[in-house]
C-alpha cells in the first residue's frame, strides 16, 4: 500500500526529479541517537521520515510536517545536510537535522497505518539503513562528516 495523500500534487525540479524533504531526528545536540520509523510499504524496514514537497512549500516546512505525520515528534530544526539524489526512484531529497523536543503519544500514521517509531544509536541506525535504504544511509553518513556548527 502506497500512502498517497488525496489532492497531493507532486513537485518536480527542472531535471524531472520529484522534490522531497526529510529530517534526521536526533534526541539531543550530541546527535548520537536517531529516530527511525517503519516503512508504510515494508513494516519490517526502518526508514528516515520524509515526503514530497507541496506546492509553495519550503522544504524545511515539508520536513517538519512529515516528521509530525510520520514520527509523531516535534522539535527544533537545525542545519541542512544537503540534497540527496535517488536516481533509481527519480527524486531529490533535501535533508535537515531536527532535535526532538516532544514525542506525541499518538500521531497520524500511528493511527492510520500503525507506523512505529524507535530510537537507535547512530551505529544501529546506520546498520538498519544499510540493509534497504542506501540513499538514506548517505543522509546519516553526512551527519557524521558534516559536524554541526558550534554556536559561539
Amino acid at each position: 500500500m502506497v500512502k498517497e495523500k488525496p489532492n497531493s500534487i507532486r513537485i518536480y525540479d527542472k531535471d524531472g526529479f520529484r522534490r522531497r524533504a526529510a529530517c534526521i531526528c536526533v534526541r539531543n545536540e550530541s546527535e548520537d541517537e536517531v529516530l527511525l520509523v517503519t516503512s508504510s510499504r515494508r513494516p519490517d524496514h526502518w526508514i528516515v521520515p520524509g515526503g514530497g514537497v507541496e506546492p509553495e512549500e519550503e522544504p524545511s516546512v515539508t520536513a517538519m510536517r512529515e516528521v509530525i505525520e510520520e514520527a509523531g515528534v516535534v522539535g527544533t530544526l537545525g542545519r541542512c545536510l544537503g540534497v540527496f539524489e535517488n536516481d533509481e526512484r527519480k527524486h531529490r531529497t533535501e535533508v535537515f537535522v531536527l532535535v526532538v523536543t516532544e514525542e506525541l503519544p499518538e500521531w497520524e500514521d500511528s493511527r492510520s497505518i500503525g507506523r512505529q517509531r524507535k530510537w537507535f544509536s547512530l551505529q544501529d541506525a546506520l546498520k538498519q539503513l544499510s540493509l534497504h535504504k542506501p540513499v538514506q544511509l548517505t543522509y546519516l553518513e553526512s551527519l557524521l562528516t558534516r559536524p554541526q556548527s558550534k554556536v559561539t
